[in-house]
């Protein structure tokens, strides 16, 4: 076994148990989706939860659902009322999310948006106290514009995948676009004074901005 995986296993090891609805919605995710590597998984989806729970927060705005597995450990962590409001693109996810959310539980605290979230996040009133960003990467500037003005103060955006599998330290080429624009994303934040940032190597590297 290589020393990453041997790792990886000891991390499981000494974490809590995943819970069994999220266990089944990672294996069916893998066998039924082309990606599967997108699913957050139960390491960041134990940090999601538990940043919930350390904030108290209440309303969260997630950019990318795919099969929900996200959205529901951050519906977990919300104590009392709140609500997840989280967008995908891909209509045909809808089936897959909303029957994991069910099973979890978590109906009540989980609302799906179908569509892009640049476009329908002026139909959500309101401030966020956390944000999880984990859409199209080539999206992430845009994300960016339209949503901190939507965080609260004090709250907190988390962006997934910011490190991009290390390619995001060299020079990107013309056509790679989701290089070029989360190196221009990672930069945005670097230079924004509104926030403050740090980059956490967890998985493809975790963005996480605080607004002050």
């Amino acid at each position: 076994m290589r020393e990453e995986e041997l790792i990886e296993d000891y991390i499981f090891s000494h974490a809590d148990a995943e819970p069994e609805v999220l266990y089944r919605l990672d294996r069916e995710t893998h066998l039924s989706t082309i990606q599967p590597r997108m699913l957050s998984g139960h390491v960041q989806g134990t940090l999601l939860r538990m940043i919930v729970r350390l904030m108290g927060a209440k309303q969260i705005l997630e950019v990318g659902t795919f099969t929900g597995y996200s959205a529901i450990c951050m519906a977990q962590g919300i104590e009392g009322s709140g609500k997840v409001h989280t967008f995908e693109v891909d209509d045909e996810k809808e089936g897959i999310i909303m029957r994991y959310v069910r099973e979890a539980g978590v109906e009540d605290k989980v609302e799906l948006h179908i569509g892009s979230v640049v476009e329908m996040i002026g139909e959500i009133e309101g401030e966020f106290d956390m944000m999880f960003v984990d859409g199209d990467k080539r999206e992430y500037p845009k994300y960016y514009e339209v949503l901190l003005p939507r965080l609260r103060k004090g709250g907190l955006m988390i962006a997934d995948n910011v490190l991009w599998d290390g390619h995001v330290v060299h020079e990107a080429k013309a056509n790679d676009m989701h290089t070029r624009k989360l190196q221009e994303f990672n930069d945005l934040v670097a230079r924004d004074e509104r926030v403050e940032k740090v980059i956490l190597p967890l998985r493809d590297g975790l963005m996480m901005i605080r607004k002050k």
